[in-house]
C-alpha cells in the first residue's frame, strides 16, 4: 500500500485529441439502448437548441479508446498493479458544466485522489482507487469532470459479495405460478420547471429485456472497454465467474435513459452510479428514478436512481441533479 500511496495527488494527462464525432454517438447512443433521436438528427437537436448533436451524459468513456490515449497509455494512466480480471467498477460519478457535442476536442487530465483497502468476505482483501479526470476544451474550459472508483479483489467476487447488494421488490412481481413479471415502460413527458415536480415522484421507467452477449460485444465497440471478461466465455469462467457479464457502465449507459428522459440534457449538472451486482445473459435491466428533494429558489431538483433485474435484485444505485430554468 506505500507505494499506492506515494502515487495519491499525482496527476497526468490521460486523453489527448478526443474528438467527439456524430457517428460515434449515434452508434453509443444505440449501445446502451438510448432511442432518443437528439443523439442521431441534427434537425432534432437544432430544435432542442444545441449547436451541434449532443451526446448521451456517460460519453466520456469513449475516451478509453486506444486513439485517445498518450504512448498508449491504458486505464486511468496510473499503474497500481492491479490484476484485470481481478479489477471492478465500483463508482462512477459525473459533473457537466454543460454537454459534450459534436466538433468538441478535449483533453483529460487525471488525478489519484485517493487509494485504501478494506476487506470484502468472500472477495478477501479489497483495494480501492480513486481517479478524477477533468475534460476541457481546445479553451481550456471544463467541460465534464469524472470521477471513477476501481477496485482490485483477491479473487473472483460474486453478487453481494461486498455486503452492499440488495434486493428491490417495488418493481418486480411475481405471477401465481411463480414466474417473475417484468413491468412495463413507463414514460413521462420532460419536465422543465421545478415547480411540476414534489418529492416522491416518480419518473420514466426504462426496461431492457432479455439481454444477449451482444449487447455487451456492442457496448465494448461503442465506448472501448474492451476487457474480455464480457464477451470472452472461457476468460471469464477461468477468472472464477459463472459466465460473461455486462459492463457496469453498460448498467450505467441504461440508467442514464431515466434522467434523459425525465429532463432536458443541458439542464442536467451530475450524474452518478455505485454498482452492486452484475448483469448476465438472459436478464432484464428495469431503470427508475424518484425526486428526493426539489429547491424552488435555485431550480435544483435530486433524484435517486436504482436500476434492477427481473428478480428485483438491485444491479446499481445512483443519483442525479438538474437545474430548471423555466
Amino acid at each position: 500500500m506505500a507505494e499506492l500511496e506515494s502515487m495519491v495527488g499525482d496527476s497526468r494527462v490521460t486523453v489527448e485529441d478526443f474528438r467527439i464525432e456524430r457517428g460515434k454517438i449515434e452508434e453509443f447512443a444505440r449501445s446502451i439502448t438510448e432511442p432518443d433521436p437528439v443523439f442521431r438528427e441534427e434537425a432534432v437537436a437544432a430544435d432542442r437548441g444545441f449547436d451541434a448533436t449532443p451526446a448521451p451524459p456517460t460519453y466520456p468513456r469513449v475516451s478509453r479508446f486506444p486513439r485517445y490515449r498518450p504512448d498508449d497509455l491504458e486505464g486511468y494512466g496510473f499503474d497500481l498493479g492491479f490484476q484485470p480480471e481481478y479489477v471492478l467498477h465500483g463508482e462512477q460519478a459525473y459533473e457537466y458544466e454543460r454537454p459534450l457535442q459534436v466538433g468538441d476536442v478535449l483533453t483529460g487530465t487525471t488525478t489519484l485522489e485517493t487509494v485504501f483497502q478494506r476487506e470484502g468476505g468472500r472477495a478477501g482483501t479489497m483495494t480501492f482507487a480513486v481517479h478524477e479526470t477533468e475534460y476541457r476544451d481546445r479553451n481550456d474550459d471544463l467541460v465534464v469532470t469524472d470521477r471513477a472508483t476501481v477496485i482490485e479483489t483477491s479473487g473472483a467476487v460474486e453478487n453481494g459479495d461486498d455486503g452492499e447488494g440488495e434486493t428491490a421488490e417495488a418493481d418486480a412481481a411475481s405471477d401465481e405460478d411463480g414466474e417473475t413479471r417484468v413491468p412495463d415502460p413507463v414514460a413521462v413527458e420532460t419536465v422543465r420547471s421545478v415547480d411540476d415536480l414534489a418529492a416522491g415522484d416518480a419518473g420514466p421507467r426504462v426496461v431492457v429485456p432479455d439481454l444477449e452477449r451482444k449487447h455487451f460485444v456492442k457496448y465494448a465497440g461503442a465506448s472501448g472497454d474492451f476487457n474480455p471478461i464480457h464477451y470472452d466465455e472461457p476468460y471469464a469462467r477461468d477468472a472464477g465467474n459463472e459466465s460473461v457479464f455486462g459492463q457496469g457502465m453498460f448498467t450505467a449507459g441504461v440508467t442514464s435513459r431515466v434522467v434523459t428522459d425525465w429532463f432536458p440534457l443541458a439542464a442536467i449538472d451530475e450524474f452518478g452510479v455505485r454498482f452492486q451486482s452484475q448483469v448476465f445473459p438472459g436478464d432484464t435491466i428495469v431503470a427508475t428514478g424518484e425526486v428526493v428533494d426539489r429547491q424552488p429558489d435555485d431550480g435544483v431538483v435530486a433524484v435517486d436512481l436504482e436500476a434492477t433485474n427481473q428478480r428485483g435484485e438491485t444491479l446499481l444505485t445512483g443519483s442525479a441533479t438538474a437545474t430548471l430554468e423555466d
